[in-house]
């Protein structure tokens, strides 16, 4: 996940237009003093911007002039006037004010600084007589006002005849610079949190030491531009006064150039000013006048084009003037909160109500046309803590009528459209996976799959400008090999690719296919079978969710050490950029050099127990591939042993740390995928010897990429094993537990969300932590049938969709007012019009009470907890996105596509025996037989009985069914003596089949005519 990011130029140019600047200060000792300009464009080559006139006497700018034409008849001189407002007056001041001018015709005009409101005094007032040819004038004055709001102004009217006047070269300076009145326009310019807000390109070893922010400066960089320390989206007023202030040192002595400027094409310069720095530190101070109105502005440090590598230390930088920023009021929309996607016919349907009323008020559903569906009456809650509004909450499941358009009114307000349909989440188990897709390293992006302003070239593969990933160097020479670490998924808003967050984030997707393979209501895996996603690899017989899978195990697999080296097989932490990139930034572009962090004990055991899992579930599909998934995992597993306490380093770059001081839940977890793969007696020791195998691994606030026992948990669960009876029941019955209580959770909240209401449950990426809840609730009911876990997953998740104090749907593309400016550097159409936003599916992380970016902390400062989320690029702890956010959102939304209505799962109509009778060629085959019975009270005119294998197994043949298999899922159907069976009547069959060895339990779940039988 991104951290301390912020933004970087790929080039800055010496622009075309510069400012007069004054320096009031160097290194606190007296300085010759510039004066201090007050008319940004006096020479008007920025047309007519920033001068005024009397509607009588239209300005033109042409030829790089100021003319006016000048009506006759006028009664008095200030009848008609041009001129320039915002001058700072200072009583005892020294100005100076010269222009050139001329007219058409011999006249005599005045030329004023004076008050620009009533009673109009004049600090200088001059009677210019003009002549045809250009002149020049110049006058000196003390000033005898004080004012921040002056104005220099020509009169030009009280003659009979008129005439044209023409103006250039204005300038109205000071001999003291006047401090500009207004706001501090940079964040964190004392670095007293980090380098937040900060980017910088071209150096090395960039960090704050000693509350500076240092860095060193390579020789031979051809041009200053070429190496740089800055900040973006700096806010500059046309006409206001700014004061650049720093401290610096470099050692040794070099020159650098502190520039405010556009940070956009054509990087237009406001202020450039090369300083001389030395090994002293030294203060300086700037003024200077900016000369348009931009939100794009960017203060730059260029740092290159010295003889000499140098260090370079910064602090207290400081840019005071231009206008406070009004205070954020979110847009919240319409106070009735509802899942702005829809609900499930069947299923829960509930909304909140924003409302100061404290009894119970009438609400109406309505549909598209407008008719009156249903009314009610609404439940008072009270204030709700996380949001710290009064809210009722309103409940509609009664009505279960599917449709488009509907609308929810209440207290005078009408809610976002929302359906109610069987299918409303069946697109967004395909856009929350599409994003890994989009999200890969190292393979170019077809937008003919996903949308052709999505397509780009591979990036990190050595190509230039890009160092690549084929062979990538340790950081800080912690290791004298390089590896080859293409592929995986670009892990967050940056380039960084993580091993403990890949984890997480394939297990998740690996997770939601095995599912498929226990639970009733995923149909044998219809709906993440080959060709349901748009990946390239769709139409080669293996699931698309797998093949996705595959690019990141690949990935983890290259981020082992080599045997023969240190800590050979175990992984590396993380591969990132040796500094921070600034956005945006598309891979192909990125110039850095890529690094290893060193292995960690967290790292080596996420690809043990990622490679496990996936080794049985690619056994079916490419055992070559299976074969060296369990060899890394088994290796990765021995080295982590042999490594238990090598905690994550982080040695700087351009990365999170990713830190994590106790690695007993990685153990666990890992030991529990090896068994389930292996079922060997020495990795079962290991999963019940580790305290969380009894422990509470589901904590209130979820678990995540550092808290991953629950992964364990959840796979011992569901994934048939030979644990121990009594054992995997109380396993079960955790879990089942666990959701008992964010029932509990969900029903106490207002908005139905299963997590608490307290600040410290709003926290970086924290919706995917509620989706983790979400998870926890529908495997409940995988595990029961009972849909009280269901219904709470599916309320869950209106959250997520728009039931919230915003009225924000955290996912890109779905809910009518839905996050699009997610923290990135590929999607920053923020920043860049011609990018997109993230793709239709892109979860963003959500409300974050710890404010923990800068741009968060000054813009929400004092929100409650639901309200600490603002939808701007900026603001990477409340709206990145992440791999890891997203494996969240994909699990669960492949969960709801396969609940169809909602509706009750059926009560099993049949009953089920499955024998194993024995393993033969020396454990290379075994042969097994089922015994269906009929529990229903009618016939069964037909039969097909279907179940899925652990992994690798297959069958030869099968006798009185004819059987057919694809991946692990068998297909018994009837032969035409067996086709009728009837009420209380059992069916025989079985098969040969040949296997990979391992475990070979029983199936968790077989189905007739795709009904759950019970056992």
């Amino acid at each position: 996940m991104t951290s301390n990011l912020r933004k970087r130029v790929t080039a800055l140019t010496a622009a075309a237009v510069v400012a007069t600047v004054a320096l009031t200060g160097l290194s606190g000792q007296p300085a010759s003093a510039e004066p201090t300009q007050h008319i940004p464009n006096g020479d008007f080559s920025a047309g007519t911007t920033g001068w005024w006139s009397t509607d009588n006497a239209p300005l033109s700018g042409a030829g790089g002039q100021l003319c006016a034409d000048v009506p006759g008849g006028t009664a008095n001189p200030w009848d008609v006037s041009l001129g320039h407002n915002d001058i700072p007056l200072i009583d005892g001041a020294a100005y100076r004010l010269s222009f050139r001018a001329h007219a058409s015709a011999p006249a005599t005009v005045r030329a004023n600084v004076q008050l620009n409101e009533a009673p109009y005094t004049a600090a200088l007032s001059r009677d210019v007589a003009l002549t045809t040819e250009d002149q020049s004038f110049e006058y000196a004055f003390t000033s005898t006002l004080d004012s921040p709001g002056g104005t220099l102004t020509f009169q030009l009217g009280g003659r009979s005849e008129g005439f044209t006047f023409c103006l250039d070269d204005v300038s109205l300076t000071s001999d003291a610079a006047v401090p500009p009145a207004g706001p501090e326009q940079l964040e964190n310019g004392d670095f007293a949190d980090g380098t937040a807000g900060w980017y910088s390109y071209g150096t090395t070893a960039t960090g704050v030491e000693d509350g500076q922010l240092c860095a060193t400066v390579p020789a031979g960089l051809a041009n200053p531009w070429d190496a740089g320390i800055g900040q973006n989206n700096v806010a500059l007023k046309a006409g206001s006064s700014y004061t650049l202030s720093f401290d610096a040192s470099a050692t040794p002595a070099a020159g650098v150039r502190a520039t405010v400027q556009l940070g956009a094409d054509p990087y237009t310069s406001y202020f450039s000013r090369d300083v001389a720095l030395t090994a002293e530190r030294q203060h300086l101070e700037y003024t200077f006048t900016a000369t348009e109105d931009t939100a794009a502005g960017q203060v730059a440090f260029q740092v290159g084009g010295a003889a000499a590598e140098y260090r370079l230390c910064l602090d207290n930088v400081s840019l005071i003037g231009g206008e406070e920023e009004p205070p954020y009021v979110p847009d919240t929309g319409p106070r009735v909160r509802v899942n702005q996607v829809g609900y499930l016919p069947a299923g829960p349907k509930n909304a909140t109500l924003v409302t100061e009323a404290t009894a119970a008020l009438d609400w109406q559903l309505k549909t598209a046309a407008g008719a009156v569906a249903a009314s009610g009456r609404s439940t008072p809650r009270g204030v709700d803590a996380a949001s710290g509004q009064n809210v009722h909450t309103i409940d509609f499941s009664a009505y279960t009528t599917a449709g488009t358009g509907y609308t929810l009114v209440a207290d005078g307000q009408t809610s976002h459209p929302f359906d109610i349909s069987g299918t409303v989440y069946q697109r967004l188990r395909s856009d929350a996976l599409q994003f890994f897709y989009i999200q890969r390293s190292g393979i170019a992006i077809d937008g003919g799959l996903v949308g052709e302003q999505y397509a780009r070239p591979a990036g990190h593969l050595g190509v230039a400008p890009n160092k690549g990933d084929t062979s990538v160097p340790c950081r800080a020479g912690s290791c004298d090999y390089r590896l080859d670490v293409r592929g995986g998924w670009y892990d967050a808003g940056d380039h960084g690719k993580y091993v403990v967050n890949g984890g997480i984030a394939v297990q998740q997707l690996l997770s939601s296919f095995e599912r498929t393979k226990t639970a009733v209501t995923a149909d044998g895996g219809a709906g993440l079978a080959d060709s349901t996603l748009r990946v390239p690899e769709r139409g080669n017989k293996v699931p698309d969710i797998l093949d996705e899978a595959r690019w990141e195990l690949e990935f983890l697999m290259r981020m082992q050490v080599p045997a023969g080296r240190p800590f050979a097989g175990m992984a590396h932490h993380k591969i990132h950029d040796a500094n921070w990139t600034g956005l945006p930034m598309q891979p192909e572009d990125d110039p850095e050099q890529r690094e290893l962090q060193p292995p960690s004990t967290a790292a080596t055991l996420n690809l043990a127990a990622t490679a496990a899992q996936g080794a049985r579930l690619f056994a079916p599909y490419d055992a070559a591939f299976s074969a060296k998934l369990l060899t890394s995992a088994r290796t990765a597993y021995a080295a982590a042993k042999a490594n238990p306490a090598k905690l994550a380093q982080d040695l700087g770059g351009g990365g999170g740390s990713y830190g994590d001081d106790d690695v007993s839940d990685e153990f666990y977890w890992a030991a529990a995928e090896l068994y389930l793969t292996t079922g060997e007696a020495a990795f079962l020791t290991d999963v019940t010897a580790s305290r969380h195998h009894t422990g509470d691994v589901f904590a209130a606030t979820g678990f995540g990429w550092a808290n991953t026992a629950a992964l364990g948990r959840l796979d011992l669960a569901t994934v048939p094993s030979a644990l121990p009876s009594a054992d995997r029941q109380r396993v079960r019955q955790s879990v089942v537990t666990a959701a008992d209580g964010y029932l509990a959770t969900l029903g106490a909240q207002a908005y139905g969300l299963p997590m608490p209401g307290n600040a410290g449950s709003y926290f970086w990426g924290g919706n995917s932590n509620v989706l983790n809840n979400v998870q926890v609730l529908a495997t409940a009911f995988d595990l029961t049938d009972a849909g009280k876990y269901r219904d709470g997953a599916v309320q869950g998740v209106d959250y997520i969709l728009g039931r919230n104090a915003l009225n924000q749907s955290y996912v890109t593309g779905w809910g009518e007012k839905a996050s699009q400016n997610q923290h990135t550097r590929i999607y920053a159409h923020e920043k860049d019009a011609a990018l997109p936003h993230p793709p239709a599916g892109s979860l963003a992380g959500g409300a974050n009470a710890g404010l923990d970016d800068p741009y968060a902390k000054a813009l929400l400062s004092g929100c409650k907890p639901m309200f600490c989320y603002v939808d701007d690029i900026e603001s990477y702890a409340t709206n990145e996105v992440a791999i890891n956010w997203n494996s969240a959102l994909a699990w669960v939304a492949s969960f709801l596509a396969d609940q169809g209505a909602g509706e009750p799962v059926p009560a099993a109509s049949c009953r089920v025996s499955y024998s194993n009778y024995g393993d033969w060629a020396d454990g290379r085959g075994f042969t097994a037989q089922l015994a269906v019975t009929n529990t229903g009270s009618t016939v069964v005119d037909g039969w097909a009985v279907r179940f899925a294998f652990l992994g690798g197994q297959r069958v030869r043949e099968a006798w009185s069914a004819e059987a057919a298999q694809s991946g692990a899922t068998v297909t018994a159907r009837n032969v035409a003596a067996n086709r009728r069976l009837q009420p209380g009547a059992t069916v025989y069959f079985g098969f040969n089949a040949t296997t990979p060895g391992g475990p070979n339990p029983a199936p968790e779940l077989i189905t007739l005519n795709g009904a759950a039988c019970g056992r």
